[in-house]
């Protein structure tokens, strides 16, 4: 029997074209789950049109919403530690496409917030499975690229919801936006059924899944014999993936401050995300342009998302992540002192994109983090019960922001920037953050175990 360290051939490998094709598959579904996710938002302006209600009935819309991501969240990382990143990506995107596709036939609020509560339970699940997926494709030292690539593909996703949005939404109106964003994820999960393989370290601790972990890495440009027998000496056993474990001694403070991080960063992320549309109409900004504002929100996510992975790969997830959270605060300090109209339109769109920016990137490479903090046999888990709490704050984003909004949009920002503040204490607290490239080069190889640096 030849036996195989399959954390040394993932850690210390090369990064091959088919893992980077499967990156970019995982990254796709949550393009599409950012597109579903944000698209409410960008509809509520012509649904509060077409049936004559004030906002606050989809402030319940909204928290609906938020709930089932909360729950699809913390089911869908146990689910994908127990059963498989795979299937369990997969069942997420059809549930959110489905119920997506649904709420063409909507007719009221009530039906609206069952539709989104189920659509919830969907794409919450889809987010922690898919960063678990990108850790355990790549090498170490590409890990917080890999993952931040995935997870900036929900603010791409919601740049894509506004865009898409100011399109459709004056020509066809927002059934034909819901009807969209339903039938892609659907014709996705169709493919995936074909095409994605399982995590191979999910598949490493499973010995009848072998057969099919040798042929994974002969296409992964590894060339492991058919007597190969696989170890992994970079992970930590943890004997049950439960929630209990994550709060063992070793995991206890990361794990309550990286929760904390996630539900104070998801709050003012969301406040962006849910209002940001409703902010500009309110300050009489047309409904076109109103959707464009949560395109700029989104896009400047993207690109400072991208930029803050290569800083941590650099100089280490702690004074990155802290720079992009004062930043946030920054934005939105900025944006609460201005007079917001449609004749500072460039102006407001501009700093809405840098303030986005800044807090997406914040959150996205939250993700990354908490990939490096947990084992294999827990990351699933950790990453989502720390989305799962996170989501309490997307829970109050709607119910909050109604009514910060309402008392004009300075105070609305101000809301957001105390929510960055709080993000940037929990940061400081987490004690494994991502070694930057020099510390991680001069580490002994032991120190490259992902829970342990």
């Amino acid at each position: 029997m030849n036996t195989v360290d399959i954390g040394v051939l993932l850690d210390e490998g090369h990064w091959s074209s088919h893992q980077k094709l499967l990156v970019a598959a995982t990254a796709l579904a949550i393009v599409l789950d950012g597109f579903d996710n944000q698209v409410m938002g960008s509809a509520i302006p012509a649904l509060m049109r077409e049936w004559s209600l004030p906002r606050a009935p989809f402030a319940w819309v909204l928290t609906s919403g938020m709930l089932g991501m909360m729950i699809g969240g913390a089911f869908g990382g146990w689910f994908g530690d127990l059963m498989g990143r795979r299937i369990a990506l997969i069942a997420s995107i059809t549930v959110f496409g489905v119920l997506t596709v649904a709420l063409y036939f909507a007719n009221g609020i009530p039906m609206l917030i069952a539709l989104r509560f189920l659509a919830g339970l969907g794409l919450g699940g889809a987010m922690p499975t898919a960063a678990a997926m990108s850790a355990e494709y790549v090498p170490r030292r590409r890990r917080p690229m890999a993952v931040t690539l995935t997870i900036v593909c929900v603010p791409l996703g919601g740049s894509l919801a506004g865009f898409v949005g100011g399109l459709i939404l004056p020509r066809f109106g927002w059934r034909a936006l819901f009807l969209v964003g339903g039938i892609i994820p659907l014709l996705l999960a169709a493919v995936f059924v074909k095409v994605l393989p399982e995590s191979p370290r999910y598949m490493a601790r499973l010995r009848e899944r072998w057969p099919e972990l040798r042929q994974l890495f002969r296409r992964l440009g590894h060339p492991v014999p058919d007597d190969a027998e696989f170890v992994d000496s970079r992970e930590k056993s943890v004997a049950k993936a439960s929630v209990r474990a994550l709060f063992v001694p070793e995991f206890r403070r990361d794990t309550v401050a990286l929760w904390a991080s996630f539900l104070c960063c998801l709050f003012g992320a969301y406040l962006g995300t849910n209002w940001v549309p409703s902010m500009l109409d309110r300050t009489h900004f047309d409904v076109e342009t109103a959707s464009y504002g949560l395109f700029a929100w989104n896009l400047g996510g993207v690109v400072f998302a991208l930029f803050g992975a290569m800083l941590i790969g650099r100089l280490g997830s702690r004074p990155s992540m802290l720079g992009l959270a004062l930043g946030g605060i920054a934005g939105c300090l900025v944006l609460a002192s201005m007079a917001i109209g449609p004749q500072q339109a460039l102006l407001v769109l501009a700093m809405l994109a840098v303030t986005g920016g800044f807090i997406n990137a914040t959150q996205t490479t939250m993700y990354a983090l908490a990939a490096h903090v947990y084992p294999t046999s827990i990351r699933s888990t950790g990453v989502g019960t720390a989305v799962a709490f996170g989501r309490i704050g997307g829970v109050l984003s709607p119910i909050l922001g109604a009514p910060a909004l309402d008392a004009g949009a300075a105070q609305y920002f101000l809301l957001i920037a105390g929510t960055m503040t709080a993000t940037f204490l929990a940061l400081a607290l987490v004690k494994r953050h991502i070694a930057s490239a020099s510390a991680a080069l001069a580490a002994p190889s032991m120190a490259a175990e992902p829970a342990g640096h």
